[in-house]
């Protein structure tokens, strides 16, 4: 009985802070469109959550491009279809892979980093003296981020993307002696744009959902420190949610109208 009132207890709680985001994300939409617009702080923002952020995705796109490769090439080898190694990566980075392993990995940088530092302005209360001086805290700290954050994920995940081809070429050409010129030549010619398209629309709401969680779970803070590492550690953990979410809503789009 009382392990049924606690999944209960869970699962209502749970359903209203959906609730309570969507009403967070809709104040967002409000305030975006009305001044004062801080553009100045948009633009360091997309500097801290962007530029900084470009050596963690090379990397793991490039640790990504290689990996990958290295484990699918025995298998074509056996039946004899190495050739389409190029085409085979390129659409599984491109479509699915690259978006989503870069949004996870922004999603442990970008939201924990947002989530713990209005969390600790939270605490410390220095958004409350925001308020009192005169100035809109959520224009200034949680439309700045959000924005920041869904302009910046889109270009991490090109950069990454890139990057992860590269790392595959590279084994190419080590193992295989296939040219740069030869493998992106296959590359291109197995892209299309039913593949770029959905990648880059979706990349845009990974980022926005980065961005919302963080300053959720950091704007509305629990008093005290303890407070600051769970808003920190559940912005992860709600944004890694929300992100498989999106997918799973933007590949069942794509395969509507773009595979008809």
């Amino acid at each position: 009985m009382a392990t049924s009132l606690n999944l209960i207890s869970r699962t209502i709680t749970f359903f209203e802070e959906i609730g309570d985001i969507t009403l967070f994300a809709i104040r967002y939409f409000r305030a975006i469109l009305m001044p004062p617009f801080e553009f100045k702080e948009l633009l360091r923002q997309c500097y801290i959550l962007g530029y900084r952020s470009i050596l963690l995705v090379g990397v793991t796109g490039f640790i990504l491009g290689l990996v990958f490769t290295l484990q699918s090439r025995p298998t074509l080898m056996e039946f004899g279809a190495e050739s389409w190694m190029p085409s085979m990566v390129s659409i599984s980075i491109v479509r699915e892979i690259g978006p989503v392993i870069t949004a996870l990995i922004c999603a442990g940088k970008i939201g924990s980093g947002i989530g713990a530092e209005l969390g600790s302005m939270r605490v410390t209360e220095q958004i409350d003296a925001m308020e009192v001086s005169g100035t809109n805290p959520f224009k200034y700290l949680v439309v700045t981020r959000i924005t920041a954050a869904t302009l910046m994920l889109p270009l991490l995940i090109v950069f990454g993307d890139a990057i992860a081809l590269f790392g595959s070429a590279l084994v190419e050409n080590l193992k295989g002696g296939v040219s740069f010129t030869l493998y992106f030549n296959k590359v291109f010619e197995a892209l299309s744009f039913s593949d770029v398209i959905p990648a880059t629309i979706k990349s845009f709401f990974f980022g926005f959902a980065i961005g919302l969680v963080g300053c959720y779970k950091g704007y509305y803070c629990k008093k005290g420190t303890a407070g600051v590492g769970e808003a920190s550690n559940m912005a992860v953990v709600y944004t890694s949610m929300l992100l498989f979410v999106i997918d799973f809503i933007a590949v069942f789009v794509t395969d509507i109208f773009f595979e008809v």
